[in-house]
């Protein structure tokens, strides 16, 4: 992740505020909307480093076949990631 869960929750607050202050939503509970906002953030902004460990244990499974082929690390990385990208759904 590019960003501190600090940074993460700061965001997610001053978005809150804003969407408040210009009566884009409405809520009593404050802190609870801070809450839920900041998990969703914190788990949509983690997705990239799931798949970078989900991409790391598949090059592993074929290291072997790599080495022989004489395949690059970074292009092959770079490929299998696109493709899990594309499956989840994910803007990289």
């Amino acid at each position: 992740m590019n960003f501190s869960k600090d940074y993460v929750g700061h965001l997610g607050r001053r978005t809150i505020k804003h969407l408040i202050d210009v009566n884009m939503i409405r809520t009593e509970k404050v802190e609870v909307l801070n809450a839920r906002v900041h998990a969703a953030l914190l788990d949509e902004m983690m997705l990239e480093d799931r798949i970078n460990d989900e991409v790391r244990l598949i090059m592993e499974a074929y290291q072997e076949e790599m080495r022989r082929t004489g395949a690059s690390y970074q292009e092959m990385f770079k490929r299998i990631k696109q493709e899990l990208a594309r499956k989840y759904k994910a803007v990289l």
